[in-house]
């Protein structure tokens, strides 16, 4: 598979990063590393979770970026599927459930006021 381009601008800009700050990058790197290896939850699943995350986020790179590593991990198409319907749902419900309550409590309170 050939690296999409978002990815490759990731990298790219990882590297040229790290010639300004090397030590931040190594230390960047060796934390996030960390992070996604196999524990109780599987690496492929905290790929998973954080394409849910990019996606809620709008972080274009990162989608990318853990989508391939997740291939890699073995995720199937299903997987990343039920992935994204997760995030959308997820902010979907984010967006209605800021909603419903500035309604109530700003436009029934309001309404309430005036009575």
């Amino acid at each position: 598979m050939s690296e999409h381009i978002l990815a490759e601008e990731y990298r790219n800009g990882l590297k040229s990063y790290g010639q300004l700050m090397p030590d931040v990058l190594e230390s960047y790197n060796q934390f996030t590393a960390r992070c996604f290896q196999s524990g109780e939850i599987s690496a492929k699943n905290k790929h998973l979770m954080a394409i849910a995350v990019s996606l809620f986020s709008g972080n274009e790179h990162c989608m990318v970026y853990h989508l391939e590593l997740a291939l890699e991990e073995g995720a199937t198409e299903k997987e990343i599927a039920e992935t994204v319907a997760v995030a959308g749902a997820y902010g979907g419900g984010s967006t209605f459930s800021h909603g419903a309550i500035l309604i109530e409590d700003v436009v029934l309170s309001k309404k309430h006021s005036m009575q």
